[in-house]
């Protein structure tokens, strides 16, 4: 079980591969969200957080994640920093006995990741700067767990 907070990089497969397996793991779910620039003006997009108050508020959802569904792994990376289009932003991956297990974790901690998560979202691009709000999709999604 691991969170990490950074400004850095990352290589999933890398990730991956520290991430391991073991004899009671039958199922591991990875993803990989990207920075998306809709619009096709977005130069970047900057991420703010409060250290150590994120780094607390992930490794709760985490530990929830853990209690609710029977993890043998789990991972979460979330960068923060400025971030041109197509960079990577956020990786979970969780691991489990059973796939149906490893998948309802992850997204549970991509719809938490997306919503709840204490990051705040600043676009910079051609037609300006604008902090990203909420969605309501994003929020409704909350709603199934």
């Amino acid at each position: 079980m691991a969170v990490r907070v950074q400004s850095e990089s990352f290589d999933p497969g890398a990730e991956l591969e520290r991430f391991g397996t073991g004899p009671d793991v039958g199922a591991v779910v990875t993803f990989t969200g990207v920075v998306r620039d809709d619009s096709g003006k977005l130069s970047r997009m900057e991420i703010e957080h409060y250290p150590g108050m994120t780094e607390r508020a992930l490794a709760a959802i985490e530990a929830e994640a853990t209690a609710r569904w029977q993890l043998t792994g789990s991972l979460i990376i979330h960068r923060y920093g400025a971030l041109a289009p197509g960079e990577r932003i956020m990786m979970v991956a969780t691991a489990a006995r059973h796939r149906a297990e490893a998948f309802a974790a992850a997204e549970f901690l991509m719809d938490y990741l997306k919503s709840r998560a204490p990051f705040w979202k600043k676009e910079i691009g051609a037609d300006g700067t604008s902090w990203v709000a909420a969605k309501d999709a994003d929020e409704a999604a909350l709603t199934r767990w």
